[in-house]
């Protein structure tokens, strides 16, 4: 009888362990907007000494469907020298049995070149795995063992939309000696909270139950919605370079002797080059000639390799090849104003289209991105390296309007870049139609784009003149098209301006009703789709202010008379300002368009108003005007 109870012990045991993680078991609450759920993200970082830094990684991720798949991939990124262990995958299905397992000798280790990357220490060890059903559950874990101690990874609920999470606990055991600082940043929204154990050298933080942020319209990034928990200890280790990082001073002496000095070697043929170039002028002018110079005979690679992928390539390597990674080129523009007595700034800033910034009471190791400061009597100069297309002193969307590294003999001083105001982002339209008796309008259109908007259209320098026709029919697909020809484009790299002008027939623009004709007052404008939301969770975001100024001149047939025009209109929100003019004269019609839209974040209360601000300007353009046969 004893027997019998032990094997049915054993027996329930095993099946108890096999449904670690049924589907079924996961609330209700989490599975909403849910394409993936984190049942389990349990992290132990153990701090030994200076340069030695141990992570502990075990994650439990349910994927509900399809498109979660791309989120539960399983990798592990490292560089020569890391030491990897206990790498353990188990696979369930919805039921939570288990499907299969894996071990380390079942990933591939590969270069960790993302697209446009040309060589780099960086490698990654990937398991690929496809389900046959949904859902099903991942279990992963490993050791990894870093000597680089410079970089501790923040502690966030989860990085994307459509993810939820049942419970994460990240804990820090500091057996160093170094002092560790931490900062605690609370969710602006309280979408979130952390809960934190500290008794002395070990650390606890845990979030539990966090819902999914729906990928909603105009959602901010979940980095701004979220909470998050930074760490760095005030001495560390990057490849062998220790030091300090108890404040920016500290820190920025170490980068600028660790990684800036050390590489800022000109060259005789670097001195050469600048001196053929004869500069002359003022500071700006010079800075200018020798931008455009770096430009025209450099382009962008990806290079990871250097003291952790940090150090930048020489600039004599730049100068001989011809290409190099944001570091390398920014440092090569660097050394060719050295040469011409012209100082900078080396600058690292987080580029993307969220303005995140550094935070000035927390000091870290952090950025993604290189870019060169020139201070002068009348203001600084910013210059993005990476782009041979890009304007001179213009910074695009991904890096304005946050703060950047500027890293000097003295330190690191913290600095903003520009704020483009709706002004400076600005689209012009210029056009003139003729109205024809088959319903189809023909003329010409002259387009000007400065600020974000420059940005938004530099891609057309990229393409032949067949495809940027092609790019701009797909974009202005209000109109229906016969024949479209774009001339004089022109990358104003002086002005950061981008013009061009469109000769054009498009058909079936009016209606004609017995003996009448009626076509909108706006021919060209952004179709975008607005829906209001009953139940809003979240705040929304206008990333970037914009304005936009049409002048629309209307020819009408011979034979038409005006008949009906909409009265003048004037639309004033928070959000930005609205206003279509129009003015007979005989047998044409002058249409004026003006819209200007602030950028921000705004509550979820608000959004619903934003629809029905943005609905009124659509109707506005899609105003009719009456014509009448004489």
């Amino acid at each position: 009888m004893m027997k019998i109870l032990i094997l049915g012990a054993l027996s329930t045991a095993s099946v108890y362990f096999a449904q670690t993680y049924p589907a079924s078991a996961i609330p209700e609450n989490l599975k909403k907007n849910a394409n993936i759920v984190i049942r389990k993200d349990f992290t132990t970082v153990q701090i030994n000494k200076i340069d030695e830094i141990k992570y502990q990684l075990n994650t439990v991720t349910t994927v509900l469907n399809k498109d979660g798949d791309s989120k539960a991939q399983i990798y592990i990124p490292y560089k020569k020298g890391d030491r990897i262990s206990e790498v353990k995958v188990t696979v369930y299905d919805e039921a939570g049995k288990k499907v299969k397992s894996f071990s380390k000798s079942d990933f591939g280790d590969f270069a960790n070149n993302s697209q446009g990357v040309f060589y780099s220490d960086s490698r990654i060890l990937e398991l690929s795995y496809t389900a046959a059903n949904y859902p099903y559950t991942i279990d992963f874990s490993y050791e990894i063992t870093d000597d680089n101690t410079i970089f501790i990874h923040d502690f966030v609920p989860f990085l994307s939309p459509n993810t939820s999470l049942e419970e994460a606990q990240y804990k820090i055991i500091n057996k160093s000696g170094i002092d560790l600082r931490t900062k605690v940043y609370p969710s602006k929204y309280n979408y979130a909270s952390v809960i934190t154990a500290d008794n002395g050298i070990e650390k606890t933080y845990s979030y539990k139950n966090v819902p999914a942020i729906e990928d909603a319209l105009m959602l901010p990034q979940p980095v701004k919605i979220l909470p998050k928990v930074s760490f760095a200890l005030t001495k560390f280790n990057l490849e062998g370079k220790q030091g300090t990082l108890n404040n920016w001073t500290d820190f920025g002496t170490w980068y600028y002797n660790n990684l800036v000095e050390p590489v800022s070697v000109s060259t005789p043929a670097i001195k050469a080059e600048v001196a053929a170039l004869k500069l002359s002028g003022s500071t700006e002018e010079k800075v200018k000639k020798l931008y455009q110079y770096m430009q025209s005979k450099t382009r962008y690679i990806f290079v990871g390799l250097g003291i952790g992928g940090w150090l930048p390539m020489l600039p004599d390597e730049v100068q001989k090849k011809g290409y190099g990674d944001c570091k390398g080129l920014t440092n090569y523009m660097k050394t060719l104003l050295n040469e011409a007595g012209i100082p900078s700034h080396y600058c690292v800033i987080n580029s993307s289209s969220s303005q995140i910034s550094f935070d000035p009471d927390f000091p870290s190791m952090g950025g993604n991105h290189a870019i060169l400061m020139i201070p002068t009597e009348t203001g600084n100069i910013w210059l993005e390296n990476t782009s041979q297309q890009t304007a001179f002193n213009h910074l695009g969307y991904s890096t304005t309007d946050r703060n950047v590294l500027a890293v000097t003999k003295k330190g690191i001083e913290l600095i903003s870049t520009p704020e483009y105001t709706a002004e400076q982002n600005k689209e012009k339209q210029a056009l003139k139609i003729n109205l024809n008796e088959d319903n189809s309008i023909n003329g010409d259109i002259h387009f000007a784009y400065t600020g974000s908007q420059y940005d938004n259209n530099l891609g057309y320098t990229y393409l032949s003149p067949k495809d940027r026709i092609e790019a701009m029919k797909k974009r202005f697909d209000v109109l229906n098209f016969e024949k479209v020809e774009m001339k004089d484009f022109t990358n104003d790299k002086d002005n950061a301006v981008i013009k061009f002008n469109v000769d054009f027939k498009a058909s079936n623009y009016s209606k004609t009703t017995g003996v009448n004709m009626i076509f909108r007052a706006v021919p060209i404008f952004t179709n975008n789709y607005y829906k209001a939301e009953e139940n809003r969770e979240l705040p929304f975001e206008i990333g970037q202010s914009f304005q936009d100024e049409y002048e629309i001149d209307f020819t009408i047939p011979k034979n038409y008379k005006i008949d009906e025009v909409p009265e003048n209109v004037t639309i004033n929100s928070e959000f930005g300002t609205y206003k279509l003019t129009l003015v007979k004269n005989g047998e044409s019609l002058k249409v004026t368009r003006f819209i200007k839209i602030n950028k921000g974040i705004f509550p979820k209360e608000k959004y619903n108003d934003y629809v029905s601000f943005r609905k009124k300007t659509l109707n506005m353009d899609n105003s009719k005007i009456l014509l009448t046969k004489i």
